[in-house]
């Protein structure tokens, strides 16, 4: 009974240094900023939790996850909670559209080993089944159908397991044609659609804090998507994680990021796509 009281308890509000503390612990950790703005966001977020585990004030929580191999567990399945970010199939068309004739291009020229495509920042993996959709569909007819593999990377282990099992609700498939649902799709009886098992076989997610891009083991990419992710992080560091990003793109790869989400960036290496819809690159051959 106590703690079905405790549950409508309201947790009491963050005070300006214990915003703080809590801004400066995440982005440490991950380097995402919470602005002003978002400080409902992380109050809803944490008290949540903190009925959970019984705890009333904010900064007795904060200790209790900056503190030792207990904490590293409970920062862990909060910072599930603050990362993940809802998403859909085929989110930019645009995007897609450039990734599809830069896939043609590249069958026509010849392969000589398979595609690899990188989702940074997955989520739930509606990204990294787009990319795989989209290479499936450039490469279908050719003798090289199945030369393809994407990588979708995210931090929220929680986000990953999803993005492993592979069934969404219709909502997130309204981009796609029909035709597209019944080739990748699989319907449930429950109204869900799972990703049919040739497609998702070429398909692994990981998990990557984008922060240690430096340490990843992702090299030789063809193809790049980072988006809706940099928004999230100081322009300095969006900088550096693209500098990261373009390290590990093979000549003429494709670099997609989402538009608007970085200004006043230039790479030596790379050459901007001719597309006002997008903002892409590729690396000079």
């Amino acid at each position: 009974m106590q703690s079905s009281v405790w549950a409508l308890q309201p947790v009491a509000d963050m005070s300006v240094s214990q915003f703080r503390d809590w801004q400066t612990l995440l982005e440490q950790r991950t380097g995402v900023v919470l602005s002003e703005q978002r400080r409902t966001f992380l109050q809803t977020n944490l008290s949540a939790r903190m009925r959970e585990l019984g705890v009333a004030d904010y900064s007795q929580y904060y200790q209790q996850v900056t503190a030792g191999p207990r904490g590293a567990v409970e920062w862990a399945i909060l910072l599930d909670r603050l990362t993940v970010q809802e998403t859909r199939f085929f989110r930019h068309p645009a995007s897609y559209e450039v990734l599809s004739g830069y896939l043609h291009e590249r069958l026509r020229q010849g392969l000589t080993r398979p595609l690899a495509l990188w989702s940074v920042g997955c989520a739930s993996g509606e990204e990294p089944y787009s990319l795989a959709i989209s290479a499936a569909q450039a490469l279908h007819g050719s003798d090289q159908a199945q030369w393809f593999g994407v990588t979708g990377s995210d931090v929220s282990l929680s986000a990953l397991a999803k993005a492993r099992d592979g069934l969404y609700a219709s909502s997130r498939l309204e981009q796609l044609s029909e035709q597209q649902r019944q080739r990748y799709f699989t319907e449930q009886a429950d109204g869900r659609f799972q990703v049919v098992a040739d497609l998702s076989a070429r398909v692994c997610c990981a998990r990557l804090n984008v922060l240690e891009l430096s340490k990843a083991p992702m090299a030789d990419m063809d193809v790049i998507f980072c988006q809706n992710l940099l928004i999230y992080f100081r322009r300095w560091r969006r900088r550096e994680i693209l500098n990261h990003l373009v390290e590990r793109l093979v000549p003429d790869g494709l670099l997609v990021v989402g538009v608007g989400e970085v200004a006043g960036w230039q790479h030596p290496e790379l050459i901007p796509v001719a597309d006002e819809r997008v903002l892409a690159f590729t690396r000079k051959g």
